[in-house]
């Protein structure tokens, strides 16, 4: 009987492969922890309930925004996809992210060695009905649910609350908010009168854009208290958007009195074909030497240490700077 389940969930595995991700290897081993009741915890999502261990200790983050939660409650993932276009974190993350295993892009994650790995728990955002069919019969799965950008401090909540690790999150939070309250003064004496801009530019894309108050980016400026230009509100058509393209005739809509670039990896050559521009000579940061390029590897998407590591730019960018 043993046997016939067993290979039951082979069989399964293979089709759920081959019909998700045919560009995949074949799964010729398939392996799914055992745990007893009393080993582990209930944890209720959007696509059901999974029993997960009480102290996971081989985690797989499904993308690099849980990966980098998972690392600030100090529960550091084996092995973590990284996104297609924007850079990766972990180099700015030094040692906390040293040995995580890479699954190679979003777009087409090794299942064969995510399976190698043996993980007791499978953690990330956004993950469709077929692919936690998948990913449930490697390990426990949980999905945090859709990504918001402006709302990572509940998402940050939730993974805390799946891990046991609430206590730790609230603190990270609290802390985060000390630092925000700083800067908050600051800008409230010093920038009260000055618009900011956050324009992020692809590699091999003629167009850019800039990021809204429902960004990741944009809502930790406003919530430190610093104005995005009028117009880029007035463009903004649903609700929570994030951004609005914006082609290099259209450059008055990135216009402000401080420009942050985030670059995408090999976005140089299209910020180049913008900087070349009579049209950006006019920008009032390009006449006031206020542009300052940052990565987009923590400036577009991520959670609470991608956050501080935005505060960190504003404090040296926005207070040593004036």
């Amino acid at each position: 009987m043993n046997y016939i389940k067993f290979c039951s969930l082979i069989l399964l595995s293979l089709i759920l492969v081959k019909g998700c991700y045919s560009n995949f290897p074949k799964i010729t081993e398939l392996t799914k922890p055992n745990l007893a009741p009393a080993e582990c915890k209930i944890i209720k999502h959007t696509l059901g309930e999974s029993c997960i261990p009480l102290q996971p200790q081989r985690i797989i983050a499904l993308d690099e925004t849980s990966m980098e939660a998972l690392l600030a409650l100090d529960l550091k993932p084996i092995a973590a996809i990284q996104p297609n276009i924007a850079g990766s974190i972990i180099p700015k993350l030094g040692k906390k992210a040293e040995g995580i295993v890479s699954l190679g892009k979003n777009s087409q994650p090794n299942i064969e060695k995510m399976v190698q790995l043996n993980p007791d728990l499978i953690l990330g955002f956004s993950i469709s009905a077929e692919e936690y069919k998948l990913f449930s019969q490697i390990a426990p799965t949980v999905t945090v649910g859709d990504y918001i950008p402006n709302g990572w401090k509940d998402a940050l909540s939730r993974i805390a609350e799946t891990t046991g690790k609430s206590k730790q999150a609230q603190k990270l939070l609290d802390e985060y908010q000390q630092r925000v309250e700083k800067l908050r003064t600051f800008v409230n004496h010093n920038l009260t009168s000055k618009t900011v801009s956050i324009s992020r530019f692809y590699a091999g894309n003629q167009f850019t854009e800039f990021r809204t108050k429902y960004s990741f980016p944009g809502s930790l400026l406003t919530e430190v208290g610093i104005v995005l230009p009028e117009i880029q509100n007035q463009l903004i058509t649903y609700e929570n958007q994030p951004l609005v393209s914006v082609s290099l005739e259209r450059l008055d809509l990135i216009n402000a009195d401080i420009l942050f670039i985030a670059l995408d990896p090999g976005a140089e050559e299209n910020f180049k074909n913008y900087q070349n521009s009579p049209l950006w000579q006019n920008l009032k940061a390009v006449k006031n030497q206020r542009v300052y390029t940052v990565d987009s590897s923590y400036w577009i998407f991520g959670n609470i240490l991608a956050a501080n590591a935005i505060l960190d730019d504003l404090f040296t960018y926005l207070v040593q700077a004036s």
